[in-house]
């Protein structure tokens, strides 16, 4: 068995979750767990978030995979529906449906007879991505009323394209055209997502939707999760399977792409990017060694393995415990060393990575701690 292993720290997500009520006290969580739970695994997510007030899912599959671990929390597909016989799946799992397309519009229309879906119209404020232009909305919103096949609570919703941008002006221009356009309609509303919720409270709303944070991953360009005070909610680790003592002069890895500047141990992890670890994370790239230590990544990433200067670590041995990231080395700090963001990462686990539960209390290191 590899000794790759994702460890996803319970306490944390529940910690996170407590932590979003906390910044908006007056709007229900949806907790967003598209994606298998930004990789942390569906099931198990959702069971450590059940005190949220809805889940937000990026398919009906996802739903489905809510309710047969016994959760009745509200689900709502972000991406609503996509064919006519989405509509009997989505009441008998008492699925929400985001509408956002005249094409979605035309079949809760034509629906059969049946209990009525609940429904949160996707209005487009600035993101040009998904939702009703503005100028349609009160026409999209009355048709939703008068449909038979939707309950007439009609939620209200936008997303945000730049809300990572705190002194950005295009933010608070979405939220002032939003409540132009809802001005007058009935319902609940929804603006913010994770960076809306720590840079715009005036955005809040009725409810909020929260994906990255409660993961622990930062929103925000140059921060990692606990600067925002947020635990990482993912520690990524393997093993040292080998120690090689190379010549000064000698060349590391594919494309001889690192040279030892000097005689030096290397140590080698059985992880690479057919575990989702990436594969452009150049050398100087950290880890963690014995005691918490730094070591940088020295040569190419492999599919199976990488390699690390362990000139520094003269007590290193094969089976130490690496880490790749977690609490005490941010999932953003390596992303940034590989030319993209935590969600990527944390997203991008494959199957034959063991993934492990810890119920240990969350743990907080800001960045530089």
């Amino acid at each position: 068995m590899r000794a790759t292993r994702a460890t996803i720290h319970l306490a944390a997500l529940r910690d996170n979750l407590a932590r979003v009520r906390a910044l908006a006290p007056r709007s229900r969580v949806m907790a967003v767990v598209k994606a298998d739970g930004y990789g942390h695994g569906l099931e198990r997510v959702a069971r450590a978030l059940a005190g949220a007030d809805a889940f937000g899912v990026a398919s009906i599959a996802d739903g489905e995979r809510i309710r047969a671990v016994g959760l009745d929390n509200r689900v709502v597909v972000l991406g609503g529906l996509d064919e006519a016989r989405d509509i009997p799946e989505m009441r008998r799992l008492a699925l929400d449906t985001v509408v956002h397309h005249d094409s979605q519009l035309a079949l809760l229309e034509s629906a059969p007879a049946g209990a009525p879906l609940r429904a949160w119209l996707k209005l487009d404020t600035g993101m040009h991505r998904l939702g009703f232009a503005p100028e349609r909305a009160n026409e999209v919103h009355a048709r939703l009323q008068a449909c038979a096949a939707v309950d007439p609570a009609i939620v209200l919703m936008t997303h945000f394209s730049n809300s990572d941008a705190f002194g950005d002006p295009v933010t608070p221009a979405q939220v002032q055209r939003f409540l132009c356009i809802a001005r007058g309609m009935d319902g609940e509303r929804s603006l913010a997502n994770s960076a809306g919720v720590l840079g715009f409270p005036d955005a809040h709303a009725d409810w909020v939707r929260v994906g990255g944070l409660l993961y622990g991953v930062s929103v925000v360009a140059g921060k990692c999760g606990a600067d925002l005070g947020f635990a990482p909610a993912m520690t990524l680790s393997t093993r040292l399977v080998a120690i090689n003592r190379v010549a000064r002069g000698e060349r590391i890895g594919y494309g001889h792409a690192w040279e030892c500047p000097e005689d030096m141990d290397v140590g080698v992890a059985a992880i690479g990017y057919g575990d989702g670890y990436p594969r452009h994370a150049g050398s100087g790239t950290p880890v963690l060694l014995v005691h918490g230590r730094r070591a940088p990544i020295v040569g190419r990433v492999s599919m199976d393995l990488v390699t690390i200067d362990l000139r520094e670590h003269p007590e290193a041995r094969v089976g130490d415990e690496v880490v790749l990231w977690g609490p005490r080395l941010p999932v953003e700090e390596v992303a940034a060393a590989a030319g993209t963001i935590g969600y990527e990462l944390i997203c991008g686990m494959t199957r034959r990575v063991s993934f492990v539960e810890d119920e240990s209390p969350a743990v907080r290191v800001a960045s530089g701690g």
